[in-house]
């Protein structure tokens, strides 16, 4: 136990990351979007737009129906060219990395696989579905915090599916009968993976309002303990496996600490939640704002496939998966 509670605290059980192999394409990416908000872009009708985002919607039917329909299904419900760029983006790049595995030919026939690997494995359904439960709490959370629950929900399913091969006999044991969230107890706490250091810091940023992650005083009593003795309270309520509140809370007063961060130095990433997931992975020590910061984080094995952190929440966040429980900000539009 000393050795292990030594290692934390020395953050050798940290894993330092990297960055994605995809980083160039996703700032291409960036560029590109936001090139479409320029005043030459406003000159294009919304006739001009479209018809430009159906043929790209249209080539991609004829291989991923299953992907596509939830882009034409935001496409009609919010004319949001903004977000379904994105989302076509996201396909995109997932093809790119389709030719070089050749991972979803022999699926792809019956059109009923998807192009983002990791759904058509057999944990995905299982894990949507518990994420599903949570819906309730994550609402509630994302109303205290002004995070989007869709965001929320991008660290959470990053986290969870990260544990697909980590802890697959946890997988078995619990989520897969019981339709039940992985919590975790040992290094990172909960089912969004805090770890201690990380949940004090959150809590002294909120109360510190000289911090450049101080986000504001509204939010100084979100995390007020009602004991005192605040480890075992901070435990109790991050780990608690029947109620997932406080797990989302710290997660999402994080995401708004550094985001808050990155706004007083003049870079804004609350549109990138693949940026907002790589920090909430490598923590606060590695958050520097910058003009190109990068995408990246923990590497994970998903099915024998390599991710990085930051592209798992971005994938989902844009996949348009669990729209109807989860839907899209309004400030993307």
């Amino acid at each position: 136990m000393i050795v292990a509670w030594s290692a934390v605290k020395l953050k050798i059980t940290n894993d330092p990351g990297g960055i994605d192999k995809n980083d160039r394409y996703f700032q291409d990416a960036n560029v590109i979007n936001s090139q479409a908000d320029t005043p030459e872009s406003r000159l294009l009708s919304n006739h001009q737009k479209s018809g430009k985002l159906l043929e790209r919607i249209t080539e991609l039917y004829r291989h991923y129906p299953v992907d596509t329909k939830r882009i034409l299904k935001q496409f009609n419900e919010t004319e949001d060219y903004l977000t379904v760029e994105k989302m076509l983006q996201a396909i995109e790049l997932n093809l790119e990395d389709a030719d070089e595995d050749n991972k979803h030919t022999e699926t792809n026939d019956q059109g009923t696989a998807s192009v983002f690997y990791w759904m058509n494995l057999p944990e995905w359904p299982v894990l949507k579905e518990a994420v599903s439960k949570d819906q309730l709490i994550i609402d509630s959370v994302a109303k205290v915090t002004g995070i989007d629950s869709r965001l929320i929900s991008s660290v959470l399913i990053a986290e969870q599916i990260r544990l697909f091969d980590s802890r697959r006999e946890a997988f078995k044991k619990w989520i897969q009968p019981l339709k039940m969230l992985t919590s975790e107890t040992s290094f990172s706490w909960g089912v969004t993976g805090i770890k201690d250091f990380t949940a004090m810091a959150i809590e002294q940023n909120l109360q510190d309002s000289t911090s450049v992650f101080y986000p504001g005083n509204q939010y100084r009593q979100l995390l007020r303990f009602k004991s005192d003795d605040h480890a075992a309270e901070r435990f109790n309520r991050i780990t608690d496996t029947k109620n997932h509140y406080y797990a989302y809370l710290y997660a999402a007063l994080y995401m708004k600490q550094i985001t808050n961060q990155w706004r007083l130095a003049g870079f804004p990433i609350n549109l990138r939640p693949e940026i907002i997931a790589t920090l909430y992975n490598i923590g606060f020590a590695n958050s520097i704002p910058k003009a190109m910061p990068q995408v990246g984080g923990a590497t994970i094995d998903v099915g024998g496939k390599n991710y990085t952190f930051g592209r798992i929440a971005w994938e989902y966040y844009y996949s348009g998966e669990l729209d109807e429980v989860f839907p899209f900000s309004v400030a993307q539009k």
